[in-house]
Order: C-alpha cells, then structure tokens, then sequence
C-alpha cells in the first residue's frame, strides 16, 4: 500500500505567519525549522520528506504535526513546559539580592554609577556569605539577573524623569489656563471664531505661542534616488524609493515659530543659531505683522533665549505692545506650538537631500505657506472647566469679550486677569 501523506491544514492566517517566521532573520531556530515543516506538509509532503528538507528526525516532524492538530499553530511552534530544575534559592536568598539591588555600587565601594549584570553578580557572590545567605555565594552569574527579572526590578535599565522645582508652578500653570479659557470664550460649539479677543482699551489681543526646534539637519545625498518600479520588485511586493544610505552633513539650522492660536496662522523664522538676539529678531517680525493698535502675548516655555535679559528688555522698547506669559519651569506642555512642531517634525523636514542649507530653508518657509493656507486655529481644553472667570481679578485685563460677542451664556460679564508683568531685575551693587 502506498504511504499517502497527512495533509496539515492552516487557519486563516497562519500561512502568512509561517511564510514571515520561515524568513525572518530574528526568528529562533525552533520557530525557521517548524514554520518550513508546517509549510510543508500543508502542500501534501510526507514526513519522511519533510524531514529531509529540514534537516531534523521524522519523530520531530510527526511531533510537531500532532502539537498542531491538539492545540493549533501556538502549540506546534513552542515546546511544551518540561518539570525543570528545583530552585535551590530560598525566598530570603532572592529578598536579599532584590534590595542589594536597590543600592548603588558607589555606595559598596565600586567605581559604577549602576549595577550592570556581571558586576552585580560578583558583588552578590561576594559580600552573600559574610551577610548570612551562604547559598548565593555559589549561584551562576545570571541567577542574580534572572531573580530581578522575576521581582520585576529594573536592575540594568535607567529611565530620566523630570522633579517639579518650580515653586510658582501652580500659579504660572493657571496664569496660561486663564489665557486659554479667555480665547475659548470667543469661539462658537463648532469652533469657529465669532469674535477677537481684546484688552481692556478695546485693542485687539493677539495671543501667540512660541517655540523653536533647532538642530535641523541639512543632509546632502551622495547618489540620485531610484523611483518606484511600476509592477512591484523582484519578490512580487511593492516597489519603494531607494536612496544611498550614505550623505552628507551640511550643517543645521534653528526654527522659530508663533502660532495665533485664535486665527491658526503660523509665523516661521529660520537661522543659523538660537541665541536670545535671534529670538528678539524673531519678535520684532512677530510684532511687524500686525497691525500698531494691537497687543501681543506670546506664551512661551522657559528656554533660555525666553528668560535672559536681553529677551526681558525688549517688551520696553514697545510700550503696551507685548506681555509675556511664562509656562511654569518643567511644565512646557500648555505651549501649543511645541506640538506643532512635532506635526511638522512627521511630515518635514524628515527625508529631505538638500544640496546647501539655504534650499532646506526655503521648503520649510514653503511648508509654512502651504499651512497658512488652511489655517487651523488651535484650541486648548484640558483643565479650563476648573477655571472660573468671574473669580478672578478684574481690575487687570489684557483680554475681554464684550457681552454681545460671548458664545457661551455662563461666561458673559466675565473678563480674565492680566498675565503676569515681567518684573525689571535690580542692578547688582558695585
């Protein structure tokens, strides 16, 4: 009687799994020789055929064949738990490596700032038997790691974080929020603007934030760029660009950018640096760009080109015409225009070969152009049902909505406190 071979038949899906694991670089070795089994004997092979193929036992192949047919494509690819060994560590044993872990090894005597798995594991066979657990003196070197893995202990990795320092954050944080709900108050349900902003003397206010993202890179291709293929490549899949990895380095360059959050306008500068005369250029073309009876208040984070003196002293130089509004130290989230410059960050300058650095400028200007086009205003909404206008402070104002003009009922006959003045530094004495 002929050997006929059992078919294996797959679930919808599975084959484009196996025909990914069975070329994957990354797959482990179980995974490439049980994948192309499965393959096979989903086209008709038999086992002994298979086997030969794959270069394993024909047990193997019927073994994996039977996993597949009781418990599906999971089972088939992994082994089944076996007993294992018995663990020799105590609880106290494990305890005791989880809160040495916890130490920093300049604080033992060792010249790392953070354990690292082959350090910890000679300090913990070390120092285990003087401290009362004899047993750890004799683990392997990757028991340790392996206990920290199981207590869930970042042992070897160090993320950053950011403390609160600012010890005004809670009030600079609401001083932005009260700017925010005062331009929410001169916007319909749909988000259409119906009415300006002003400050107490009937000016318009313009409201800004600011931001810069400098260290753009201006890269140069070293070779043409190959397009598409109409028909797909070699293998039958689509066709993509195909660029020399290599290029060169042109230098970068630093964005500036103001975003009117009522009219969704973007306003760019780009230049060479970012130093605090760049950013006071920046604000004389942000100050050129509306008409003179107007005031500006830029809300800005606490980069240094925001805070030094020579940023500080401009609003002196147009009286009336701009007052600054501080995000709290650490807190930059409630500048909207950091947020588009990661729009912009997905969309440009990403990819771009440029042969000088002055053409990358004038496609970012370009793809500001091409924004301002469609302008979308912004809109901030987190945290402002906490604000209650009608509490504040009224006898400052840098912006109101006259009655007439306010779109929600509950916020007519309110008006928002002024920002925060910037304060002149005293001279230091002599």
């Amino acid at each position: 009687m002929a050997n006929r071979a059992k078919v294996v038949e797959l679930a919808e899906g599975d084959r484009e799994r196996l025909e990914r694991l069975s070329t994957c670089a990354t797959a482990s070795a179980r995974e490439h020789v049980r994948s192309k089994a499965l393959l096979y004997k989903a086209s008709g092979w038999t086992d002994a055929a298979v086997a030969d193929k794959t270069g394993v036992s024909v047990d193997t192949v019927r073994r994996c064949v039977a996993r597949h047919g009781s418990g599906g494509l999971e089972a088939a690819l992994a082994d089944a738990p076996g007993r294992g060994r018995r663990r020799e560590t105590s609880e106290s044993d494990r305890l005791w490596a989880v809160s040495l872990a916890c130490t920093k090894p300049k604080d033992v005597g060792r010249p790392a700032e953070f354990w690292y798995p082959a350090s910890f594991a000679a300090h913990v066979r070390e120092v285990a038997e003087a401290q009362g657990h004899p047993r750890m003196a004799r683990v392997s070197e990757t028991t340790p790691g392996k206990i920290m893995d199981e207590a869930k202990a970042g042992l070897f990795a160090v993320t950053h974080c950011c403390e609160r320092r600012d010890p005004d954050f809670g009030r600079k944080a609401h001083d932005v929020l009260v700017v925010y709900k005062q331009l929410r108050m001169c916007v319909d349900a749909d988000g259409n603007l119906v009415a300006e902003p002003t400050d107490g003397g009937g000016r318009v206010a313009r409201t800004h934030t600011c931001d810069e993202k400098p260290g753009t890179r201006a890269l140069a291709a070293t070779g043409e760029d190959r397009p598409p293929v109409p028909g797909g490549d070699a293998g039958g899949r689509p066709s993509p660009h195909r660029r020399d990895r290599e290029y060169a380095r042109l230098g970068t360059l630093s964005l500036l950018a103001a975003i009117d959050l009522p009219a969704g306008v973007a306003v760019p500068m780009a230049g060479d640096t970012h130093k605090s005369s760049d950013f006071v250029a920046f604000l004389r073309k942000l100050d050129g760009s509306y008409p003179k009876g107007d005031v500006t208040g830029p809300v800005l984070d606490n980069h240094s080109s925001h805070v030094s003196a020579e940023t500080q002293a401009y609003p002196d130089t147009v009286p009336g015409r701009l007052a600054f509004v501080l995000a709290p130290t650490h807190g930059s989230w409630p500048d909207l225009a950091g947020s588009f410059f990661g729009k912009l960050a997905r969309q440009m300058p990403g990819g771009i070969r440029v042969p000088g650095k002055k053409e990358l400028e004038e496609r970012i200007l370009l793809y500001f152009d091409e924004v301002n086009e469609v302008p979308v205003p912004h809109r901030w909404t987190w945290g402002l049902d906490d604000i209650d206008l009608g509490a504040e402070d009224v006898d400052a104002i840098p912006l109101e909505v006259a009655d007439r003009k306010a779109c929600r009922p509950k916020d007519r006959g309110k008006r928002a406190p002024e920002p925060p003045r910037r304060r002149r530094r005293a001279k230091a004495s002599a």
